[in-house]
Order: structure tokens, then sequence, then C-alpha cells
């Protein structure tokens, strides 16, 4: 199966269609929280042009795909997406992954792969540089090595598939709570709100920097706001831990306005600790990220009125091709257009998109953003099937 690439068109174009998903009936995100707020030095470098050559076959090759933990909806959704998708796509997805967040678990995943004879590795870290040394390990073994949801240290890795920039993703997460305030009655420009962050852990690349760019845009437009808990609240991606953390932020700070979960994990368990105490979106406003199905009982019981992601099933399906891709010896550059067969164009974008001073290699090195994002309330929950 051959790809052509394809060229002169914008990251925003590309259509996503995952197999199953209800329309997003026009629910999507406004146009400036979208990829083309992208610094415009995502452009090729001046002595490279974006490539038109025709892309080495796919087919037959063998992809690891690591998330951060097993059991959880938007892992298990991006898993079926990839299975779904690389089907046509002609080459197996083999879905390894632990029940617990860790480190160690992910190295012994990793380990496995390289002994596996697997030709690629495509991963969710838990941490942000733990995982460096075993994913050198495995490039230096002829693995190729690329990630999605949440990054390591770039030199570790080809590929980043991320779903949106710090900045974009910071202010999303920001702008819903600040929606949800103002329609219980809030003043959000006047009002002293009192609010906190509840995520897995600091050392979580993504989630970490969305927590620090919502930072910044809070005390640049709500100054009057008061974080009750300047070290944030961490539940380590564990179930019933994100319940009893939901749990002692509400026992701290009955008057707390506002909670802001970054993280798949800890957003369901902030919710039912708030059922737990009885308390509704009249009461305390929570917002964050995580699929629409594993929230949609508690917006159903009025915990929570409106929150946010993006298409996972697409998202890992994405890591899984570009990872097969530059295993069959294909090379991308800063500003390459790559064609992704059902899905869309992509381009490649430098690493600083995301991390501020970056640098990125000149040959298979940089960022792949998803071209969309979702916010989603009691209207529109139902549309989806993750």
């Amino acid at each position: 199966m051959k790809k052509k690439w394809m060229s002169m068109l914008l990251v925003g174009a590309m259509v996503v269609s995952l197999a199953g998903c209800g329309g997003n009936g026009g629910n999507d995100t406004p146009a400036d929280a979208s990829p083309s707020t992208t610094p415009a030095a995502s452009g090729a470098p001046e002595s490279q042009a974006p490539s038109e050559s025709t892309g080495a076959d796919v087919s037959g090759k063998t992809v690891v795909f690591i998330p951060k933990l097993t059991g959880n909806a938007f892992f298990e959704s991006a898993n079926n997406g990839a299975q779904e998708y690389s089907k046509g796509w002609g080459f197996t997805v083999d879905y390894q992954g632990s029940p617990n967040a860790a480190v160690a678990d992910q190295v012994n995943v990793i380990n496995s792969a390289i002994v596996s004879g697997a030709d690629a590795i495509c991963v969710s870290s838990v941490d942000a540089t733990g995982l460096d040394a075993a994913l050198t390990e495995a490039k230096e073994a002829g693995l190729t090595v690329v990630t999605w949801d949440s990054d390591v240290s770039d030199t570790a890795r080809t590929l980043m598939v991320s779903q949106g920039t710090p900045d974009l993703l910071g202010k999303m997460l920001v702008d819903m709570g600040v929606d949800s305030l103002t329609n219980r009655g809030k003043d959000p420009k006047a009002d002293t709100i009192k609010y906190c962050w509840h995520y897995s852990q600091a050392t979580v690349a993504d989630q970490n920097s969305w927590q620090v760019a919502g930072e910044a845009y809070i005390k640049e437009n709500f100054p009057n706001w008061e974080n009750v808990a300047p070290d944030n609240y961490y539940s380590e991606q564990d179930a019933e831990k994100a319940v009893s953390i939901g749990a002692s932020i509400l026992e701290a700070h009955p008057d707390i306005d506002l909670i802001i979960c970054n993280d798949s994990t800890a957003l369901p368990g902030q919710c039912k600790a708030a059922q737990n105490k009885g308390l509704t979106q009249s009461d305390v406003t929570i917002t964050g990220f995580a699929s629409p199905m594993s929230i949609k009982d508690y917006c159903d019981a009025g915990v929570i009125e409106q929150w946010g992601l993006w298409d996972c099933g697409v998202q890992g399906a994405m890591g899984c091709y570009l990872a097969a891709y530059l295993a069959a010896g294909n090379e991308v550059h800063v500003g390459d257009k790559i064609n992704i067969p059902e899905i869309g164009e992509v381009e490649v974008m430098p690493n600083d998109c995301l991390v501020e001073g970056a640098a990125t290699a000149d040959v298979n090195n940089g960022v792949v953003l998803l071209p969309e994002r979702t916010v989603f309330n009691k209207d529109n929950m139902n549309d989806y099937n993750f």
C-alpha cells in the first residue's frame, strides 16, 4: 500500500473520522483554539523544502502501543481506535501495559518490546524523563520510538503526537471553568474565585505544562482569583486515590469555587467525591479532561456541567501509524506533510511548539498536532462512544 506525500495544505484542514463515533455536531472548540495559533516557526527550514516523495509501505510492521495504564477509558478508547484503523493499514498494533501508572512497569513493557522483535514503540509516558534510558536502548536496538498524549525528552523519541500546545490546552481548561462559573451566577472577572488543580503528578509532562500555562492565563486575565493549593493536588492516576484526594479538597476548602482536573482519572474521581458529599454544579464548579463516557453519568446527575477532550481514538491511531511509517524507512523533516490514510494530512512541526527553546533534529524529529478539541455537555455527550 503506497502513500504519497501531500503538500501546500494547512494542518487545520485535516479531517477526523473515528469509526463508530457520532458526528461532532459543531461542538468543537472555537477557531481561536485551533492549531492555527502555532508559531510561524513551524514552517520548513529554508534549506529543506517539504518532501513530496512516495512513502515506503507500512504493511507488515508491528507497533507496541503502550498506555500510561490499562483499564482507563481514555487509553482503552485510544487502543480501540488504533486497532480499528490499523486493520486497513495492514500492520499489527500490540497493546501492552500495566494497570499501574508507574515508570518501572512501562520500562518492563519497553524491554519486552525490544526482545520481541517489534518494529516500533508508541508510548504515552507517565514521567517526562523516566523512560528516556529505556527508549534510547530501544532506538539503539533498531526500534522506532514515537510518543503520544504525554512526551519524553525529545532526544529519546522521533515524533510526538500531541493533543495541542500547552497554551491552547491550559486556556481551554480555564475557559471551561469560567463559562460554568458564569452560568451559576459568578462574575469571574470581578469575584475572588477560589480554585485549585487536581491531576496525576507533576512529573507528567503534558498535564504539568497545561497547568503552568493555565496559571499564566489566570494571572493575566483573572488577577482576583486565589489558588488555595499552589502546590496542586495529585492522585497519581489511581482511581481510588482520585476519589479520596477529591474528598480531601472539598473537606479542606468547603468554600472552593472551581476545581480543574487536567487528568482523565482525576476528573471522574473528583466528580465522585462531590457526589458522595451531596454537592452539585450549583455548589462547586468541576471541569477538566476526560472521555465523555466516563463523565456522562455525573453530568446527568448534575454534578458537572462541561468538560473537554479530543478524539483519543484518532490520536492513538495517528501515533501508531507514524511509528510504522518511520519504521518502514521513511524520513521526515520539519515542514513535511504526511498523508495518513482515512484520517488526513498532518504537518511535522518543531519541538519548540510544545517546549519553549527545545531544539529539533534535522531528520525524524518533531511534533504532530491534532487539529481540534471538543467541549462536552449534556447536549452532545451522547453523540460519542468513547
